[in-house]
């Protein structure tokens, strides 16, 4: 239906289109995924200014049409994120967290907690330097799995229910095997499951550390687990 509505969002990806507009990838709070087209932000004195640029947090008034695509009629700023745009590595892993939200979820359907970890992790990473670190990026990972709906069983064998020898995962049995069960499976060490427990259970500003071989190991679980479930490949975390 055709009307105008008002939601807060955060600029996944912006792309070129015509001489002076833009495509936006935004993920909103109410409306989850929505694609919209910025007029003129192109434009030296376009009315949006800068505020649409990637990873920008915005409150928006968007005009939703016959088509697929919104148009965007205001915006103000709610955080720029300036810092992490001045280091790279920052930059890197907020860009990292935009393209995973971008890629799994895909759909109009508002996810709250999604939504929400989406600006912890953008405003963790503005404010705090050291953060941007592989086992960080990870643990936003898990944490975005559970607001999914795709989180791994990690507390018994998840094919049998054996709480022992869980030295394996096999993201088609759901998480975690025991050893009677990890045909098709990979080796995950007692670290790496320990990893993967405390990023699910510890604030997003206090990620766990890890060994590189146990970090290696969750980025494997992760990828297989959105792969075998959603049908998502994510690039893995460097």
């Amino acid at each position: 239906m055709a009307g105008s509505f008002k939601t807060e969002g955060v600029v996944l990806r912006s792309i070129r289109f015509g001489e002076a507009d833009r495509v936006l990838h935004l993920y909103t709070e109410q409306r989850g995924r929505v694609g919209a087209v910025a007029k003129g932000v192109r434009r030296v004195r376009s009315r949006f200014g800068g505020r649409l640029e990637p990873l920008f947090r915005v409150a928006l008034v968007l005009h939703e049409g016959r088509g697929d695509l919104c148009t965007v009629t205001s915006a103000e700023t709610v955080h720029a994120h300036p810092a992490l745009r001045e280091r790279r590595a920052s930059l890197g892993r907020a860009t990292q967290a935009c393209e995973a939200v971008l890629r799994v979820f895909d759909s109009a359907e508002p996810n709250r907690p999604a939504y929400n970890l989406l600006c912890r992790q953008l405003a963790l990473l503005d404010a705090r330097p050291e953060a941007a670190t592989r086992a960080q990026g990870l643990a936003f990972r898990m944490k975005l799995l559970l607001a999914a709906g795709f989180v791994p069983e990690l507390a018994a064998c998840s094919a049998c229910g054996d709480r022992e020898h869980l030295g394996a995962f096999s993201a088609a049995a759901g998480g975690v095997v025991c050893p009677g069960c990890e045909a098709g499976a990979f080796a995950l060490d007692q670290e790496a499951h320990g990893f993967m427990v405390s990023a699910l259970g510890q604030p997003l500003a206090e990620a766990p550390l890890a060994s590189e071989p146990a970090l290696r190991q969750t980025d494997r679980a992760i990828a297989e687990t959105l792969e075998y479930h959603a049908h998502v490949r994510l690039p893995r975390l460097g």
